[in-house]
């Protein structure tokens, strides 16, 4: 099973390793060839989303596009609007799958917020239970620049690097229990890697 994964950037990059660490207990002999291809800043829009997806579709068993709901440009109103017109652009394309930050890629962080904590050097209060209800108003990503600003660690919020050290050694089952939206996301790849899913 080889399966392309459009993201945004630099941060759902950093997000790999975890993925693969989530899906090799998981998998074991079944584990599916993930292909990330980040596209900076944005994934494509209307027509020319069908066509990158098409393309893919030549070499790949799947495509799932992973985006935020934050675009900056408010694109979508929220997960279940991005995913509608992400499947409008595409049309009838078998084995196209679009998944959604909830707003944005940082929601799946909060629920390690008492690492989060460890590493700004703060002791500002987790946002919520609900990672994914934080909204275009102070986005998840502001919720963790912010605690890095008020704490003691010399650099500001950096989103591989720091992205990279909160999900070091993390099991996604905490985020995907707390994150609807990472838990769809997933689900398809157990799904198309013939995996139980979670719950």
């Amino acid at each position: 099973m080889k399966i392309a994964v459009l993201i945004e950037g630099e941060t759902e990059q950093a997000f790999k390793q975890a993925i693969v660490r989530f899906l090799k207990i998981r998998l074991a002999s079944n584990m599916p060839k993930l292909k990330f291809y980040p596209y900076k800043g944005q994934i494509p829009k209307d027509k020319k989303l069908k066509r990158v997806v098409n393309n893919f579709l030549r070499t790949h068993n799947a495509v799932i596009v992973l985006t935020d709901v934050y675009t900056g440009s408010r694109d979508f109103m929220n997960a279940k609007d991005a995913k509608r017109k992400m499947k409008e652009w595409v049309g009838e394309t078998d084995n196209f799958f679009p998944h959604v930050g909830c707003h944005d890629f940082e929601a799946w962080l909060i629920s390690y917020w008492d690492d989060i904590q460890k590493i700004a050097g703060h002791n500002k209060s987790k946002p919520g239970n609900n990672p994914e209800k934080i909204n275009h108003q102070k986005p998840p990503a502001y919720h963790i620049k912010e605690i890095f600003e008020l704490g003691r660690c010399r650099d500001g919020y950096k989103k591989p690097r720091d992205g990279m050290r909160i999900l070091r050694n993390k099991d996604l089952i905490i985020s995907a229990n707390e994150c609807p939206e990472l838990k769809a996301f997933l689900n398809t790849i157990l799904k198309l890697s013939k995996g139980q899913l979670i719950p």
